[in-house]
């Protein structure tokens, strides 16, 4: 059985919300509508004319990419040109194209978390923050004989985390008062009458980001017609979102050893680094899938040892030297492509908890480069 796209659209967002993504970036669906049903789905880094050979031999009618398909404004649709001819054949074929960039390498699992993990890293954080979940705060007035059940509810739909805490709420009982008007079907009392009830106030914290999914689970469960409850912005620092991470090996090693450790996690055969001696010690590590030399700063004022990402530039090496730091070039597919199996793990975990009725397949998409 097909599955609409906006369903997918929202699983995915459950991992890496659009709104994490930074403000020169394009994601979200750049081809096809939310209303469209969708039988497979193809995950990879990029879109090329040989991953779209892929997905419709597999049947996916549904391409999930990392980098955008469309980033810069497009004046013309060529098909005698790679991109026109790209655009044309996902047309015809009705293939949707969706996009998770930079709101996944920031998001808690995706790019960085998964480099991170790939790499042995322990105590892993963020390197560089993007911005803060901004808290709110749900109160309810509800009802001693349902208060279990709307906490329940809330806590399940997401809120309640504070640190390693889950299920977090307080409660404190008083009266609530209320007059039914003609017309009104209340759960307790009768239209016409003053009614005073025992109520529990049922209070607790949540993401704004959920706010929406916490209040209609609640809404669900309680049990009158007409339910009380207020919405408090708070001041309080959320989760911080951040580009790249940094942690600790579970021991240090010799930069010859780190350098063949790295390989091996990342399955080359071949590092560019820079920025290193021999007999470096290295502990703690930063990484930034894909295009991370922006943060090697960053990685040094953190403390770390070494930075492992892509696209490093000569003066870029240069900048890492004379920091102190090891910097290494793994490549920018190497440092991303771990992400596709993770991601298509998700979908196919998600699914059949969902029970859609559809198959998830991790693209195999090889690096542009090749080493001779």
């Amino acid at each position: 059985m097909s599955v609409k796209c906006q369903v997918i659209i929202e699983a995915l967002e459950r991992l890496a919300p659009r709104r994490l993504a930074e403000d020169w970036d394009q994601v979200g669906l750049q081809i096809g509508s939310p209303a469209q049903d969708i039988n497979g789905i193809l995950v990879t880094l990029d879109l090329t004319e040989a991953v779209l050979e892929e997905a419709k031999e597999k049947g996916a009618n549904l391409i999930v990419c990392h980098h955008p398909l469309i980033f810069k404004p497009v004046a013309q649709i060529r098909t005698d040109l790679p991109q026109g001819r790209l655009l044309t054949c996902l047309l015809k074929e009705e293939i949707a194209v969706y996009v998770a960039h930079t709101n996944l390498d920031i998001a808690a699992g995706g790019v960085n978390d998964v480099l991170a993990q790939r790499l042995g890293l322990k105590e892993v954080k963020g390197l560089s923050v993007t911005g803060r979940e901004k808290l709110l705060k749900i109160v309810v007035f509800v009802p001693k004989t349902h208060e279990e059940k709307v906490a329940e509810a809330m806590t399940k739909a997401g809120a309640g985390h504070i640190g390693n805490y889950s299920c977090c709420t307080f409660r404190a009982a008083g009266v609530g008062s209320f007059l039914a008007h003609e017309g009104a079907k209340p759960y307790i009392g009768r239209p016409g009458k003053m009614e005073e009830v025992e109520e529990i106030r049922l209070e607790t914290i949540m993401p704004e980001s959920i706010s929406r999914r916490v209040v209609r689970a609640m809404l669900a469960v309680h049990p009158y017609e007409e339910v009380a409850y207020d919405l408090y912005s708070l001041e309080n620092e959320g989760q911080a979102y951040a580009l790249g991470r940094i942690g600790s090996l579970p021991e240090a090693m010799e930069m010859e050893q780190f350098l063949s450790s790295v390989k091996t996690a990342l399955q080359v055969n071949r590092l560019r680094f820079a920025g290193g001696q021999n007999g470096k010690m290295i502990r703690k590590v930063a990484v930034c899938g894909g295009s991370g030399a922006s943060l090697i700063g960053k990685a040094a004022f953190a403390g770390a040892d070494a930075f492992i990402t892509g696209d490093v530039k000569y003066h870029e090496a240069q900048s890492a030297e004379a920091a102190g730091i090891l910097v290494v070039d793994a490549g920018h597919f190497v440092t991303e492509w771990p992400v596709v199996a993770s991601l298509s793990d998700y979908l196919t975990d998600f699914a059949r908890q969902a029970k859609w009725r559809l198959e998830v397949t991790a693209g195999k998409q090889k690096d542009v480069f090749d080493w001779i």
